[in-house]
């Protein structure tokens, strides 16, 4: 009977050496992590301490929130032929990108998208008309697109894009020429004498009315 006690401990022992369910589940997980998951390197400025900081930014600058703009970024770069591998990345979110702790649906990712997609449009539409209504001078325009380009370029630099200041420059005089094409052009549509009011520029009422 003395004996027993020491019986009772190695089994204790035993029973404590191999690891637990979980752990085991999350190593064969970690091995089975599809190629293109092991090497997908964005977000990796960003984890779980700055998580709430990106969100305050985008929601302050943006329309959009942290969970949107990660995921409308995986499902720009986990598209193929027959479209956005939507399963893969809801069940490798965690891994992929550092701030998201839970696995999602690929319903839930879907969601995410289209919500991305709407905000998107809805956004585009307003600072078009914008644009195109002659409620800002030249000059503003060119502060408002100097704005947004700045905060694009910020979340490209967290996915790990590396522009060089020529590339920063060159981008920027391409949207301010795009801009003020869009400007001159929304002139024309909105006047009918040859000669605009504002600017001086001539055209031909004729050609716009076509």
């Amino acid at each position: 009977m003395a004996d027993e006690p020491a019986s009772s401990e190695k089994s204790t022992a035993d029973e404590e050496t191999p690891p637990p369910e979980d752990s085991r589940v999350g190593e064969e997980r970690e091995v089975t992590l599809p190629e293109d998951v092991q090497k997908y390197e964005k977000f990796q400025k960003i984890d779980d301490s700055t998580y709430d900081r990106a969100n305050e930014f985008l929601r302050e600058r943006t329309y959009i929130t942290a969970r949107e703009w990660a995921i409308a970024r995986l499902c720009a770069d986990f598209r193929t032929e027959t479209g956005v591998e939507m399963t893969k990345i809801g069940e490798n979110l965690p891994h992929l990108v550092p701030f998201m702790t839970d696995t999602y649906s690929p319903q839930a990712v879907n969601q995410a998208r289209s919500s991305f997609e709407e905000k998107v449009r809805t956004a585009g539409a307003t600072f078009l008309y914008g644009a195109m209504s002659d409620f800002f001078t030249a000059e503003e325009l060119d502060d408002v697109m100097y704005e947004a380009t700045e905060v694009a370029k910020f979340l490209l630099e967290i996915e790990g894009v590396d522009l060089t200041v020529e590339e920063e420059l060159e981008a920027e005089d391409r949207i301010s020429e795009v801009m003020r094409d869009v400007r001159e052009h929304s002139v024309e549509l909105r006047h009918d004498e040859v000669c605009c009011p504002e600017c001086g520029h001539e055209f031909d009422a004729s050609e716009t009315s076509e």
